[in-house]
């Protein structure tokens, strides 16, 4: 029973990752912003489909068709940048907390306005997720199996509490610059009222020598 509620508690946060797929031109550069925490563990997996004009669809893999994979962090240092294959995965190891930038572009040598195909790119990326092999937890006895499994939540529930940690250090920081903004707007206020209030003051005076120069007073 133990071992049944630690594997769904596993197959639960294990399936959480961001999974899309998104289309693109033969020679059009493709991005997505994630939100790391800093030492991270970031694993992504991708496939490329190619458009067949011929059969009107997407064949299921494009051969001989490349992928360059670049991550930028949020002060634009660029910490991966290598060319995979159709099919590949890829992970690097954020060590600043913010967002990082992840792009993907097809080393398609064809002029741009040659380079006329559209591809399908399936992206699936996992945040801070170190996978457990199937293989070896079967290969070991129940208890061996129940060892395991609770490491690699354990492991989970760190990264968890990371994740919270980071989300309080954002917090923090929005509640600092939303009371910043309410100080400025509160000064702007007070310069706004000093400055139309010396604006009457001036106006009020500017009358008054104006009805005396005229005798009017």
């Amino acid at each position: 029973m133990k071992s049944q509620l630690i594997g769904f508690l596993m197959s639960f946060w294990v399936s959480f990752s961001l999974a899309l797929y998104f289309h693109s031109g033969e020679r059009e550069e493709k991005c997505v912003i994630e939100d790391v925490p800093s030492d991270t563990l970031v694993t992504g997996n991708y496939k490329v489909q190619k458009w067949d004009i011929h059969k009107q669809g997407f064949l299921d893999s494009a051969p001989g068709l490349g992928m360059f994979v670049t991550v930028t962090t949020p002060t634009t240092e660029v910490i991966l940048s290598k060319l995979y294959g159709p099919t590949a995965t890829f992970s690097f190891t954020s060590y600043l907390s913010g967002e990082h930038v992840i792009c993907l572009q097809s080393n398609s040598t064809r002029l741009v306005a040659f380079a006329g195909s559209k591809l399908r790119i399936h992206l699936d990326i996992r945040i801070g997720e170190h996978f457990l092999d199937e293989a070896v937890v079967q290969a070991k006895d129940k208890v061996n199996e129940v060892n395991v499994r609770v490491e690699h939540l354990l492991e989970q529930i760190h990264h968890i509490s990371k994740e919270q940690n980071y989300e309080r250090e954002r917090e923090e920081k929005f509640r600092k610059t939303s009371e910043q903004t309410n100080s400025n707007i509160l000064w702007w206020a007070v310069v706004q009222t000093l400055i139309l209030v010396s604006i009457g003051i001036w106006q009020i005076k500017s009358l008054r020598d104006f009805f005396i120069a005229k005798k009017l007073v």
